[in-house]
C-alpha cells in the first residue's frame, strides 16, 4: 500500500492541460488499409477517382434510340424508324449514336418493320459517363470514412483506401470491488473514432504492477482508466512519473478533475478517472482533440441552438453540460454531475468555459452532438 497522494493546491485549467498534450504533436502516417478496415478512419491523400459509369449505361429495361429521330411519334401517329432498335437491359452500355431509352411498349414491330410510338428526350433512361462519380472528384480527406464513402471507393474499382489511424493503447487499471465497465467504453469509443484500439489491463493496482503496464510500444497515445485519484491505492500517477513525465494532474474539469496528462517520451499520456461520467469527460475533452490532432481530421462541426433553461456553472472550473434536443432548442439535462441515465438520453454536451457562470435561457449555444 502507498501512501495517499494530494491533489495540487490550484487545478490546471483545461485549455493549458490540452495545450501542453497538444504541443509539437504531428499527424500520424496515412497507411493503406482494405476497404472493410478502413470505415470510421479519416481519410487521407485521396487520389482523384476515375468517372462511374465510364461511359453512358441503360438505367431501364427498353429500346436504345436516338432522341430526334423520333420527334413527333405518337401513339396516334406512329413513326416508322429507319434502323432496328437496339434491346438494352439496365447496365448495359448504350449503343454508339443512342442518347434515350423508351419503353418495350413504345415500339411496335409489324413484321421487319418497327415503329415509334412515343417521343423521347435525350439522356431519357440513361446514365451519363461520370453521372455517380465525376472525373477527378474525390474522398474528402480530413473525414471519417462513412459507409457511403466505401459505396463510392468500390463503385469507383478500388479496394484499399489511405487514412490515419492512431494507435491507442488503454491501460485499466483493474477496480477495489465490481467489474470495470468504464474501460469497455473507452474503447468502444475509441474504435468509433476510427482509433486502432490495444486494451491491457495491470496486474495490480500498486506501482509496480501499473508501471509495467505502460508500455508504448508502436502507440501513439496512451490512455489509462482508473486508479488517477488521491486513494492510498491510486498509483497511476507515481507509475507515470516513474516511466516518463506528468505535465499536470488535477484538471479543472468538472466532472473529472483527477484526471491527469503526461508524455512517456513523445507519446501523449492521459489517466482518465475511473468512474464513467468522469471518464467520459476527459474523453470528450482531452483525448478526442489529441486524436484529432493525430489524425488530421477537420474541425467537429457544432449544433447551435438556443436554450430551454438557465445553466448555472462555477467560475474557476470548466463545467461539462449534457444536453437533450427538445422542440429545436437544448434542454439540460446534468451539469457537472453526469448520471447514466443522463448520458444515455442525451444528444449532445456542451463545455462552459471556466470563466463563465453559466448560461441564460434562450442563450444560442453550440454544442457537440452525440447522435448522428
Amino acid at each position: 500500500m502507498i501512501a495517499p497522494q494530494r491533489l495540487p493546491a490550484s487545478l490546471t485549467s483545461l485549455d493549458a492541460a490540452r495545450a501542453a498534450l497538444l504541443r509539437g504533436l504531428e499527424p500520424v502516417a496515412p497507411v493503406a488499409l482494405p476497404l472493410a478496415k478502413s470505415l470510421g478512419c479519416v481519410a487521407a491523400d485521396m487520389p482523384p477517382l476515375n468517372p462511374h459509369p465510364p461511359r453512358d449505361i441503360a438505367i431501364a429495361d427498353g429500346w436504345a434510340l436516338r432522341a430526334r429521330d423520333l420527334v413527333g411519334a405518337s401513339s396516334y401517329s406512329p413513326l416508322p424508324l429507319i434502323a432496328s432498335p437496339v434491346w438494352v437491359e439496365a447496365g448495359d452500355a448504350m449503343p454508339d449514336g443512342c442518347d434515350c431509352v423508351i419503353d418495350a411498349d413504345a415500339v411496335d414491330r409489324i413484321g421487319p418493320m418497327f415503329q415509334a410510338l412515343a417521343e423521347a428526350v435525350p439522356g431519357q433512361g440513361v446514365r451519363r459517363a461520370g453521372g455517380d462519380i465525376a472525373e477527378g472528384n474525390q474522398i474528402a480527406s480530413g473525414r471519417q470514412v462513412r459507409p457511403l464513402d466505401l459505396l463510392v471507393a468500390r463503385a469507383a474499382g478500388l479496394g484499399s483506401l489511405s487514412v490515419r489511424r492512431p494507435r491507442l493503447r488503454i491501460v485499466n487499471i483493474p477496480p477495489d470491488t465490481g467489474g470495470a465497465v468504464t474501460a469497455p467504453l473507452i474503447a468502444e469509443s475509441a474504435r468509433f473514432e476510427g482509433a486502432g484500439v490495444v486494451c491491457v489491463e495491470a496486474a495490480g493496482r500498486d506501482v509496480a504492477s501499473v508501471a509495467a503496464a505502460l508500455d508504448i510500444g508502436a502507440s501513439d497515445i496512451l490512455v489509462t482508466v482508473g486508479g488517477s485519484g488521491v486513494g492510498r491505492t491510486d498509483a497511476v500517477i507515481a507509475a507515470l512519473a516513474g516511466r516518463g513525465e506528468v505535465l499536470a494532474h488535477g484538471i479543472a474539469l468538472q466532472p473529472g478533475r483527477t484526471a491527469a496528462v503526461g508524455r512517456i517520451g513523445k507519446v501523449p499520456v492521459i489517466a482518465l478517472p475511473g468512474a464513467p461520467d468522469q471518464a467520459l469527460a476527459g474523453w470528450w475533452t482531452l483525448v478526442l482533440p489529441v486524436l484529432e490532432r493525430l489524425s488530421a481530421r477537420q474541425p467537429r462541426q457544432q449544433v447551435a441552438l438556443p436554450l430551454a433553461r438557465k445553466i448555472a456553472s462555477s467560475v474557476g472550473v470548466t463545467e461539462l453540460v449534457l444536453l437533450e434536443q427538445i422542440d429545436g432548442q437544448w434542454m439540460p439535462l446534468a451539469t457537472g454531475e453526469l448520471s447514466l441515465d443522463a448520458i444515455a438520453r442525451a444528444d449532445a454536451w456542451l463545455a462552459i468555459s471556466s470563466g463563465s457562470e453559466g448560461q441564460a435561457a434562450g442563450t444560442a449555444v453550440d454544442a457537440y452532438m452525440l447522435r448522428e
